[in-house]
C-alpha cells in the first residue's frame, strides 16, 4: 500500500520540458567548451604515460604512444585549418617520424598547442558560416561537419592510447564526458 501511495504521488508530479532552439552562438560556445575539456582530458593521458615510455608500441606494426599523440595533434591542426580555409603549419610534415618531435616534452607542447589552435579558431569563428561547404579530399562537407570530424578524430586516437597505458600496468584517466 505504501508503494502504491508513493507511486500515485510521483505520477501526480508534473514535469515540464520545453524545447528551445539553439543559436549559432550556443553551438560555438558548446564546441569551445568541448575542445577545452578534450584538451584537459588529453593532458591527463599525456601525464599518465611515463616520459620514458613514450616510444612504447602495443605491437610493432602500429604507432608508438608518442606517434599517436603527434598524429592527433597534426590532425587537429590540419582539419581545423581546412575548416577555416587556412594552411596547416609546415612544421607538421613528417613530425610523426622526427625523433625530436617524439620526446615527451615535445609531444606535450605540440598536443597542447594543437588544442589551443583549434580553440582559438573556434573562438574567432563566425557561426553564420558553419554551413559553408569545404572540400575534404573527394567530399564536400560543411565547416560544422569538419569541426565535428576533427573532434571525433582526436577522441579516437586518444582512446587508442588507453591500451598502451593499460599494457604498461597503469590505470588510464577516468572518462570525462562533462
Amino acid at each position: 500500500m505504501r508503494y502504491l501511495i508513493a507511486l500515485l504521488l510521483l505520477s501526480s508530479l508534473s514535469t515540464t520540458v520545453s524545447a528551445q532552439a539553439l543559436t549559432g552562438d550556443d553551438i560555438k560556445k558548446t564546441l569551445i567548451g568541448e575542445w577545452t575539456r578534450a584538451k584537459q582530458y588529453t593532458d591527463e593521458y599525456l601525464s599518465a604515460m611515463p616520459a620514458d615510455k613514450y616510444s612504447f608500441k602495443a605491437v610493432d606494426s602500429i604507432r608508438s604512444f608518442a606517434q599517436q599523440m603527434v598524429h592527433l595533434a597534426s590532425a587537429n591542426y590540419f582539419l581545423m585549418s581546412l575548416a577555416e580555409g587556412k594552411q596547416p603549419p609546415a612544421f607538421l610534415a613528417g613530425a610523426e617520424d622526427r625523433p625530436s618531435a617524439l620526446a615527451s616534452d615535445s609531444v606535450k607542447t605540440l598536443v597542447d598547442a594543437s588544442y589551443d589552435y583549434a580553440i582559438g579558431l573556434l573562438q574567432a569563428s563566425d557561426p553564420s558560416t558553419y554551413g559553408a561547404m569545404v572540400v575534404l579530399q573527394t567530399r564536400k562537407v560543411s565547416k560544422f561537419t569538419l569541426f565535428l570530424k576533427a573532434f571525433e578524430h582526436q577522441t579516437h586516437h586518444r582512446g587508442q592510447t588507453t591500451i598502451y597505458i593499460r599494457l604498461l600496468g597503469i590505470r588510464p584517466p577516468a572518462e570525462r564526458l562533462f
